[in-house]
This record gives C-alpha cells, sequence and structure tokens, in this order.
C-alpha cells in the first residue's frame, strides 16, 4: 500500500490536531482525522497510482487541494469524495477546518473487487476499456453511512477489540460507501462503470422489463433488443442493480401482484396469469417465499 502521510499541527498554544492512520492489510488503508483547535490542520498525502481513494467528512468542513494550490475542491460535513487515478501519484492536501473530521480509506482494485465479487477471478466491473480511466465523483452521504463514518471515531472498547471494532467499522462504510439503491441506482457508485453506451442499452434493458414483464422474456432476447451481448447483460445489470435480471423481474412481478391484490378484484389464479405465471402453484410459492405468505392469506388480512 504506497501511501503517506504528514500533518501541520496547529499554532502552539492550542489544541492538537490528531491523525491515525491504520494498514488493515497490504491492500487497504483507514485514517482518521480530528481538528481540536480554532484554526484548521493541514494533512499532507502522497498516494499512488491505482488505489481508490475515499474521503468522507464527517464533521466540519474540509478543503482538498491538489497541483500545489491549483485546483480546491470543498467538501461539507455528510459529503464524500471518491477519486481513482490509474495513470500517476496524487500530491494533495487535506485541509481540515475546525471541528472537522475527516476518514479517509484507499484500497487497491484488486482488494475491493475481492470483497464484492467473492474471490471470481474476473473483475466483472472492471475491463480493458474502463480500467484505464481516470475517475472521480463527490456526493452526499447516505444517512446510514454517515453514521457508520462517525463511529470511526468513537471506539467503545479498548485494548485489542478495538483494533477489530474499527476494521468492522471501516468495512461497513466501505461496503456502504458503494451500496446500490434500486431507486437511485448509478455508476457514480462505482467507478468501473462509466462505458455509457453500455450503461444506457442495461438501463434500457431494465425499463424493457417493467415494460414486458407478463412476457416470456429470455436473455437472449432481452440482450438483442437493446443491442449488447448476453454477458455484458449479464454482469453490468447485477453490478448497477445488485441483482441478476431474472431476479429482478421475479421481484417486479411479485411487486405487480402485490398491487393487483390490492385492488381486490381479481383472484389468485387471475393475478398469476396477469403477471406472467402459467402455474399458480409456482406463483404462490414464489409470493409466499418474498412476502412470508400466500397470496390467500395475503388478501385475508385487513387493509
Amino acid at each position: 500500500m504506497e501511501a503517506e502521510f504528514s500533518l501541520t499541527e496547529s499554532p502552539k498554544n492550542t489544541p492538537k490536531s490528531s491523525w491515525e492512520s491504520r494498514r488493515v492489510n497490504e491492500a487497504f488503508r483507514l485514517g482518521t482525522l480530528n481538528t481540536f483547535g480554532p484554526r484548521p490542520s493541514t494533512l499532507h498525502c502522497r498516494v499512488k497510482q491505482r488505489l481508490i481513494q475515499i474521503y468522507l467528512t464527517v464533521k466540519g468542513e474540509t478543503a482538498l487541494v491538489f497541483n500545489e494550490g491549483r485546483y480546491r475542491r470543498t467538501l461539507q460535513a455528510g459529503h464524500l469524495m471518491l477519486l481513482y487515478n490509474p495513470e500517476q501519484e496524487l500530491n494533495l492536501e487535506i485541509e481540515a477546518g475546525p471541528g472537522a473530521q475527516v476518514a479517509v480509506l484507499y484500497l487497491s482494485v484488486a482488494y475491493l473487487h475481492e470483497l464484492f465479487v467473492h474471490g471470481s477471478e474476473e473483475i466483472a466491473f472492471v475491463n480493458a476499456e474502463n480500467a484505464g480511466r481516470k475517475f472521480y465523483t463527490e456526493q452526499p452521504m447516505s444517512p446510514t453511512l454517515h453514521t457508520a463514518a462517525g463511529q470511526l471515531f468513537q471506539a467503545p472498547v479498548e485494548g485489542a477489540a478495538r483494533e477489530v471494532y474499527r476494521l468492522s467499522k471501516a468495512l461497513e462504510v466501505l461496503a456502504l460507501a458503494f451500496a446500490r439503491e434500486e431507486a437511485t441506482a448509478d455508476v457514480g457508485k462505482c467507478p468501473f462503470l462509466k462505458d455509457e453506451q453500455n450503461v444506457a442499452r442495461i438501463k434500457a434493458a431494465k425499463e424493457h422489463i417493467m415494460a414486458h414483464y407478463a412476457d416470456h422474456l429470455t436473455l437472449p432476447g432481452l440482450a438483442q433488443s437493446v443491442g449488447i451481448s448476453e454477458y455484458r447483460l449479464k454482469e453490468g445489470f447485477k453490478n448497477i442493480y445488485g441483482k441478476t435480471v431474472f431476479q429482478f423481474l421475479s421481484d417486479y412481478r411479485l411487486e405487480m401482484a402485490r398491487k393487483l391484490l390490492d385492488d381486490g378484484d381479481l383472484k389468485v389464479s387471475e393475478a398469476a396469469y396477469q403477471i406472467g405465471y402459467h402455474n399458480p402453484s409456482h406463483f404462490i410459492a414464489a409470493f409466499r417465499k418474498k412476502f412470508g405468505l400466500t397470496p390467500k392469506k395475503y388478501l385475508q388480512k385487513p387493509r
């Protein structure tokens, strides 16, 4: 893990800032910066290329300064910035304002892949077209992520358990930073899905599913309808939406079935046929697995 840091302390006679950096493993480093005094503190960072960098402002205000002061980006409390540069190392300064808390995570692409793809030898969201591109995004943290990042600064245990706690929180923050929400899924969550044409086609596939969910859909037919290969559709859909194509189709069908049952005008078998199930017993089993009760018992629940 190639990263170096030095902290410019607050002036004398004022409370000092605190910078803690620990190497979780060879491919993942966590740092926390606290500014206690009435004046800002500056952390000087030198980061090798091909490291994913995540900066999270938990409290106060932070400025990220690049190119010897020629470029400056301010991060308000509750915001994060993710950077990736495969071409050159980055020299930057983190200017933390009074009372600021800033969390820093550095990790390799391979380690991110290992965490999210469970050891698969093929990195699903890194391909020859995208792996060499620079990337950065700034965005607000979700409330859950903001809370988890804040807990990096307040370990409630001591001794060896303290490091275990911080490791678990660092992994939680990492998971939440890359979490995909179905309603707002966007490639901004992942710096390697940057082929805009492929992403547009995958989103078109989702729209096609929602418009034709009751039809007999196949992966080859869906891929052909949006002009993408089956492999790219399978891998890209899972990366953007967190589900396979057919998991999404099944969930969407069942949600539509629940709405039909809520309307109260259809029998269970009729609802099954309308959403594309030809065997009502298969529909009943899928509905019970998703919602925890059969369609008949669902209809008996008070509205």
